[in-house]
């Protein structure tokens, strides 16, 4: 099967850093991320913290999540990732409590996964996660975010 293909990485100017996905929501695979940017040690081991995160949500039923944050731009040592998850159908109950502890700027999250999950259409202040995710946050300009599908044997980690 042919793969879904992140598109490159552009620049958007306007201040921005690095460049980063192109606007809109682009859907990929687990496989495709890791070879595109779990690319030097370091995004390894965030990749498979992002992995361990997409296995509880996973098991909770989670059936589409989204990427983003600097592992998903050209940064060369990113923080962490970013990402939020689509909680319909979703079994709270089988959900990692820490992926649900959003206190102490989600110390419990970044310490277990190496990033941060949150529910795609909560709020974030200035609107819903899954769309503040499509901003690019020091130039304001519009960015693309991945969209994993858990439900297809290409959405399955490795």
């Amino acid at each position: 099967m042919l793969g879904l293909m992140i598109p490159d990485l552009i620049d958007i100017g306007h201040g921005s850093p690095w460049a980063v996905l192109p606007p809109g929501v682009h859907d990929a695979t687990i496989e495709e991320i890791a070879a595109r940017f779990a690319t030097t040690p370091h995004r390894e081991l965030l990749f498979a913290g992002f992995v361990r995160a997409v296995d509880s949500l996973r098991a909770a039923g989670c059936r589409i999540l989204f990427l983003d944050g600097s592992f998903t731009t050209a940064k060369d040592h990113p923080d962490d990732f970013d990402g939020c998850w689509d909680h319909a159908g979703m079994d709270f109950s089988k959900l990692d409590p820490v992926l649900q502890d959003f206190s102490g700027k989600r110390q419990a999250q970044k310490a277990k996964y190496l990033g941060e999950m949150f529910p795609a259409y909560a709020q974030s202040g200035g609107g819903l996660f899954v769309d503040f995710f499509q901003v690019e946050k020091t130039s304001g300009q519009p960015k693309g975010i991945l969209r994993i599908l858990l439900t297809t044997s290409t959405g399955a980690a490795p």
